[in-house]
């Protein structure tokens, strides 16, 4: 009786402990993003060529425009993830290159429709792995499976990845039980576009297609950055805090609900002042309906390839509706709420 009565009070305290580990590795993460940026020009990290545009955004055909070639071994930069040992043994580069099956890593953000409908990987995107590739990893850790990216309380990725945090090597595929798994965090897709790709277009729609811009897949700097404490800079991509259910049925497997899709969701966010809080869904709701009132549209676009349906709304466990973070209206230069708590 004494353990039932004392279970729910240590759940609760590891609970919030593991919170104040992801909010200090989300304040850690804040710092090594202004560390980038001081070395390159105050911009954000990018896998993507900023003038990509020109060859519809798609990288294969990029590498033939420019290069004259697709091999993706000497044209498009790849997505390095770092040196690790294969099933054979030998050490090697482990990275996504342009070519083929690896074309929706180049996009900040896969939306659904054409001309990338091909791609059938819609939604994903380098928001969810950019901070563990080198290229920023470098500023953190060097290594891509690094405890520093994945929350405690998603145990859904977390559980998986741990064995991987001491085997040796930058990027860790080998061996078995370790598994690599993508961050628990996301960057704001919509803040690694031009900010004109969510801003109005003269026609009363909050979209260009970056794939029609020469510049749409230009990456910004911080100090474009209009409102930086009211703007998500990262957050949990998972429904961690509250969660009801384990499972999405709406997904193949048991993936875990994602931070849009309840009422409860409190994900844990860092903005881009540097400040970490919780930005829960009712208040980041709350805060594009006054936005509608006050000037006829929301803090989050409708008008993208996602439509009014936004970032997997549907699929939500309740009547949540929001894309908040994902969609913003004008990018960089937007807001994801409209107050600081």
């Amino acid at each position: 009786m004494l353990f039932g009565l004392l279970l729910p009070a240590v759940n609760k305290v590891r609970t919030a402990a593991r919170i104040g580990v992801s909010r200090s590795n989300l304040r850690q993460l804040g710092i090594a993003h202004e560390s980038y940026a001081s070395d390159w020009a105050d911009r954000h990290v990018t896998y993507t060529r900023d003038n990509l545009g020109i060859a519809g955004g798609d990288v294969f055909d990029y590498c033939n425009l420019i290069y004259g070639t697709n091999n993706g071994f000497e044209s498009h930069p790849p997505i390095l993830a770092g040196w690790g040992y294969n099933l054979a043994g030998d050490y090697v580069a482990w990275a996504y290159w342009p070519a083929g099956a690896s074309r929706p890593m180049f996009q900040p953000i896969n939306f659904p429709g054409p001309p990338h409908t091909h791609i059938g990987a819609t939604g994903w995107g380098w928001y969810r792995f950019g901070i563990q590739a080198t290229a920023f990893n470098s500023y953190v850790s060097h290594r891509t499976q690094d405890p520093i990216f994945y929350a405690p309380n998603d145990r859904w990725i977390y559980d998986r990845v741990q064995p991987c945090f001491d085997v040796p090597g930058d990027f860790v595929a080998f061996p078995r039980p370790c598994n690599p798994a993508w961050s628990s965090y996301g960057m704001s897709p919509a803040g690694l576009f031009n900010p004109h790709v969510f801003g109005d277009n003269g026609r009363g729609r909050l979209w260009n297609a970056p794939w029609e811009m020469p510049a749409g897949y230009r990456v910004p700097s911080l100090g474009q950055v209009a409102h930086p404490s009211l703007k998500t800079h990262m957050i949990e991509h998972h429904w961690l805090q509250n969660a009801k259910l384990p499972c999405n049925k709406s997904f193949l497997g048991c993936s875990p609900f994602f931070f849009n899709h309840s009422f409860l969701s409190k994900p844990v966010t860092l903005f881009y002042d540097g400040s970490v809080r919780f930005l829960g869904v009712t208040e980041a709701m709350s805060a594009d309906r006054r936005q509608i009132r006050q000037t006829g549209h929301g803090l989050w676009s409708r008008d993208t390839p996602f439509g009014g349906n936004g970032y997997f709304i549907s699929d939500g466990y309740d009547f949540a509706e929001t894309s908040f973070h994902m969609l913003t209206v004008d990018g960089v230069r937007g807001r994801d709420t409209v107050s600081g708590e």
